[in-house]
């Protein structure tokens, strides 16, 4: 199965996916991670643009072929790629379930975005402005949305599982 979880920064999207790949043995592709390694190797500058979801779901359609779940993790910000994961899961035969990761209360994700450190060595972290006014296309079909507003990461992690369980 493929799990793809997206939402603005600082919402808690990576806390998820790590939480949800440690208690299923799902790999866990995070485009933060690919963009970057292209930015160590030289051959992109921040911003990346599509480079690291390209690679992103060509991974996750590798590892879905070899039959292992996949937590893909990112902002996915755009119907586009929304899309584009999707068929990775449909190219590779297997079922997929599409997560918004939102925190709905704004005082808490400011604190969160102001309080959070750097996990990948290099990574430029956006601020609230950059990260509250990037381009975000609304959702267009049915997804799973987790609000981890005043939620614990475990609390949020059942409600996912749950929500994953009910939609499989």
């Amino acid at each position: 199965m493929l799990v793809v979880i997206g939402g603005l920064p600082a919402t808690g999207k990576t806390t998820l996916a790590r939480l949800l790949a440690a208690q299923t043995g799902a790999v866990h592709v995070r485009v933060d991670t690919i963009e970057q390694a292209l930015v160590r190797s030289g051959l992109a500058r921040h911003p990346v643009g599509p480079a690291g979801y390209v690679v992103g779901y060509a991974l996750a359609e590798e590892h879905l072929r070899q039959g292992l779940s996949v937590i893909a993790e990112s902002v996915n910000p755009l119907a586009v790629t929304r899309d584009a994961w999707r068929d990775a899961a449909v190219r590779a035969g297997v079922a997929w379930a599409e997560v918004e990761v939102v925190c709905s209360d704004p005082t808490e994700h400011r604190r969160r975005m102001a309080s959070r450190s750097v996990d990948i060595p290099g990574l430029p972290l956006p601020d609230w402005d950059e990260a509250t006014g990037r381009r975000y296309e609304p959702w267009d079909r049915e997804r799973i949305v987790v609000d981890t507003a005043g939620a614990t990461p475990e609390e949020s992690l059942a409600a996912l599982v749950r929500a994953i369980t009910v939609n499989s």
